[in-house]
């Protein structure tokens, strides 16, 4: 099974997390998404017609988007279940992982940012902002659900699932863009003690082969 990610990429981030709690074996290929590596001509044909990241290759199967390749090792890997069996809870878990994914992170990732600056000519700053306000509007939501359903120490209840997959990278996504997170302790503490299991650290960006400061 191969992996091609990028380390700073929250949605391979994701994936890495749900390999390692499930303790699978595969190889990380880099693709470096700030080079175009992404959009090479090889790689959009053979592996991801997306031109992203994450591709999960297992045997002559490819697979792109983390929300369908996590559903994927779920179906192969069952244990531990990252998407509950019971319809309630499997519910509540993709509302959380829905809302990080849909409506946090398509604004905000990398070709996005880039157009902002780079076609409309938004200044540095505009595009920070940006950045910021689509974080805080998310993560308001996010602790928002948290308050209805969390019983931590995970997103909900005593096992990570998909929404802490998707949590735990989009948190560190924003402390790396200066974020102001004070506002969500109930996310945060469930990001500080994600930290603390083996999988999601060794899941970090800066655990990965192409990590770069």
């Amino acid at each position: 099974m191969q992996l091609y990610s990028f380390f700073n990429s929250s949605t391979s981030y994701r994936v890495r997390i749900a390999l390692a709690l499930k303790g699978v074996d595969y190889e990380c290929v880099p693709v470096n998404i700030r080079t175009g590596a992404n959009r090479d001509a090889q790689y959009v044909a053979h592996i991801n017609p997306s031109a992203v990241v994450p591709a999960l290759v297992d045997g002559d199967f490819q697979l792109g988007q983390s929300l369908a390749i996590i559903d994927y090792l779920d179906a192969v890997y069952p244990e531990p279940r990252l998407i509950p069996a019971d319809p309630l809870e499997r519910a509540r878990v993709l509302e959380f992982a829905n809302l990080i994914s849909c409506d946090i992170h398509p604004v905000n990732n990398l070709r996005v940012l880039r157009y902002l600056q780079d076609v409309l000519k938004l200044t540095t700053e505009q595009k920070d902002a940006w950045y910021r306000h689509w974080v805080a509007e998310g993560m308001a939501a996010v602790e928002r659900l948290l308050a209805r359903s969390n019983a931590g120490p995970w997103c909900f209840g005593a096992q990570p699932t998909l929404a802490d997959c998707c949590l735990v990278p989009q948190i560190a996504n924003a402390h790396r863009m200066g974020c102001n997170l004070s506002d969500y302790p109930r996310a945060l503490a469930i990001y500080r003690h994600a930290l603390e299991h083996p999988a999601f650290d060794a899941a970090q960006p800066q655990r990965q082969p192409d990590y770069v400061s």
